[in-house]
């Protein structure tokens, strides 16, 4: 415990140099000692305020700033400026008016926390009578005043000019002077047709100095907003006024060629950043893996993470999204579980990410365990990643669990919409698609591109032609869709489905868009003797089945599994069976050139059957076998499978490269229509 003499004399010197204290505590223990031993004095109470309000101890800094009658403008900057960093942006305005209610004229550090909180409460209005103040007291000639209205206007220039939000400010200073009147300038003089790009080019054109900020500021508002070509020329103008671009500049321009594919000028960015010592930053690696992915340059990608010597959660979250954006999803899984074993905490992002991969490699089990790391994680309130699951479960054959988590769901955007109707549609379930598609616009959901998609495959696979037709009409006669490549291919599919070849035809002759194939006939046929001269087959009929947490992969007579022998046994035993209920080999669709015995055999062997015979083999008696395959499911095997649900009374489910195919009891949910 220290003598009073040397607490007076220790609280004068913190006094004199505040910026010495260190730490909340001994930021309290300042207070605790000053109480104690110094009289009061608005000058030390201001300080004290200020020491408070650097480290964002609200309720000690309103304490004192309350004992105080009339609090000098250190008092009043300290308390907007603590409101602003705790979050509490209308008192921190509220504050700001009344000051200058009293003649109180702010200084120049000041307004960032002020226009700090105008950007958090989406008021453009009051931001520009905010301005006029700066202007009419003369303070805009201030590199950080001109900095924070540069990070203001920026913010703002994606909304409307007029301030389509909703203004919800003004409110707050009912009964008090307003503050256009305050500051001499009316946010209605400044007219609110004015674009954002004008008043940003305005104020750092006003700027007697600018710093990195200053640019950076500028480029990022631009980049954020799609205005890339505006952005570059700052980059350049930047260049010109001699100010070097650090690593928040290159990251900000990064994603710009990543939306353009321009490897070239993302490779001379990178060589930048090396040769200037940028590569090792997180934001830049991050934003580099992202444009490598965005060019579907992968190695790319992943080289430049595995230079990184430390990695946080947003490389950890590029890379694995680089990975799944462009098919490579075993490694994209195999990263996932990389990032846990290095103890890097997952984000929600990280989820949204990963559940594509369980999707497409339908590993259900990884996607169940994904989704309690999710509830545990407390994650599950997350729309995206609820709609990201929604997908999975549809995808990987559960489209129970899909329309429950949908059901669960608070609020259904359109990507949680289109989600579950898809789903729906490649399960064979269109009327259910349908019906979910004219809730959505029940619910105000407006229908957009990708929905339309996954109505048009609901009413293929059910052969709905007629309902199709009304939706591919009422596309861009309601919604003001115009008809793209995959909404003519999805048509055209109906059409040749049901049989009305003619019409698919005339269909695709009448197209708007430009023609697919070009007519180009005899280029086409030149381009198949190529590929068969230099080796280039069709990708070979494949099955995937997952079986105690493994996926276990099987070609058409492909005799290379451990357990092959028992398969093969399998197999003929369900042939017998199957036989006894009807069944006969149908070898229309096989054109090898053999004999009818060695056809029979080829089916036998198809992947499907094998992958079902091991399934049969390797589960318990009544569980659900699910298989995936790369093709189209045969004519023969889909009755073969429809007659080994019935003789073995379990239910298999089929994804094959359009659908799912539910068998059971002999029969098949598709209705012998795919």
């Amino acid at each position: 415990m220290t003598s009073n003499s040397t607490a007076k004399t220790l609280v004068k010197t913190f006094l004199r140099t505040p910026h010495s204290l260190k730490t909340k505590f001994q930021a309290k223990q300042l207070l605790a000692q000053f109480l104690k031993t110094q009289p009061y004095s608005p000058s030390s109470i201001s300080i004290l305020i200020s020491v408070y309000s650097n480290f964002n101890l609200l309720h000690p800094s309103l304490f004192l700033f309350n004992s105080l009658n009339s609090p000098p403008l250190l008092a009043w900057k300290s308390i907007v400026k603590c409101y602003a960093n705790s979050g509490h942006f209308l008192n921190s305005l509220t504050c700001f008016v009344q000051m200058r209610s009293f003649g109180i004229y702010p200084d120049p550090n000041m307004f960032p926390f002020v226009l700090k909180a105008c950007v958090f409460l989406k008021n453009l209005r009051l931001g520009e009578s905010i301005h006029g103040c700066v202007i009419r007291l003369g303070l805009d000639f201030d590199l950080f005043t001109g900095n924070a209205l540069l990070n203001m206007y920026a913010k703002f220039q994606s909304l409307q000019p007029n301030g389509g939000h909703k203004v919800f400010a003004f409110n707050v200073f009912d009964g008090m002077p307003k503050c256009d009147e305050l500051c001499g300038t009316s946010a209605q003089e400044k007219g609110a047709s004015i674009i954002q790009l004008d008043r940003i080019t305005k104020v750092l054109e006003m700027m007697p100095k600018r710093d990195v900020v200053s640019w950076n500021t500028v480029i990022a508002g631009n980049a954020q907003n799609g205005m890339y070509e505006e952005a570059l020329r700052m980059v350049r103008e930047m260049g010109n006024a001699n100010m070097k671009p650090d690593s928040f500049t290159l990251s900000s321009v990064l994603p710009i060629f990543a939306e353009y594919v321009d490897v070239i000028k993302g490779k001379e960015i990178h060589g930048y950043a090396i040769r200037h010592w940028f590569d090792s930053d997180f934001y830049i690696a991050s934003s580099l893996i992202d444009m490598y992915a965005n060019c579907a340059r992968i190695e790319d990608s992943c080289s430049v993470f595995n230079l990184l010597s430390k990695r946080d959660d947003i490389s950890w979250n590029s890379i694995i999204a680089a990975c799944v954006q462009n098919g490579v999803f075993d490694e994209g899984l195999k990263l996932f579980r990389q990032m846990l074993t290095a103890e890097v905490k997952p984000r929600d992002v990280t989820f949204s990410s990963i559940m594509p991969a369980c999707a497409y490699l339908t590993t259900l089990h990884l996607g169940k365990q994904l989704h309690g790391y999710i509830i545990r994680g407390g994650f599950n309130d997350n729309m995206f990643i609820a709609s990201s699951l929604v997908d999975m479960y549809a995808k990987c054959g559960n489209i129970k669990a899909a329309r429950w988590i949908f059901n669960q769901m608070e609020h259904h955007d359109m990507v949680s919409w289109t989600a579950i109707i898809m789903g729906y549609a490649l399960h064979g379930h269109a009327h259910d698609a349908l019906l979910l598609f004219k809730q959505m616009e029940m619910d105000g959901v407006k229908p957009n591109y990708v929905s339309y998609i996954a109505v048009f495959t609901a009413c293929s696979h059910a052969g709905l032609t007629e309902e199709a037709w009304r939706y591919f009409n009422s596309m861009s006669r309601n919604h003001g869709i115009k008809p793209g490549l995959e909404h003519y291919a999805a048509m055209a599919d109906l059409l040749g489905r049901a049989g009305k070849l003619e019409e698919a035809y005339e269909f695709i002759g009448s197209m708007h868009t430009a023609s697919t194939a070009a007519r180009r006939w005899k280029d086409a046929a030149k381009m198949r003797i190529f590929m068969k001269k230099k080796g280039i087959r069709k990708e070979p009929a494949c099955s995937w089945i997952e079986v105690k947490n493994r996926v276990h992969t099987f070609i058409s007579g492909d005799k290379s599994h451990p357990l092959y022998d028992r398969i093969f046994e399998a197999l003929k035993d369900l042939l017998e069976q199957i036989e006894r209920e009807g069944y006969i080999p149908d070898t229309n669709e096989d054109f090898h050139d053999v004999d009818e015995e060695q056809k029979k055999y080829i089916i036998f062997s198809h992947s499907e059957r094998l992958a079902l015979a091991f399934g049969i083999i390797s589960t318990p008696a009544g569980t659900t076998i699910r298989i995936t395959k790369n093709i189209r499911v045969c004519v023969d095997c889909h009755t073969a499978i429809k007659l080994i649900s019935k003789v073995v009374q379990r239910e298999i489910i089929v994804r094959d490269n359009s659908r799912f195919h539910h068998f059971k009891d002999g029969k098949c949910s598709c209705r012998d229509y795919w």
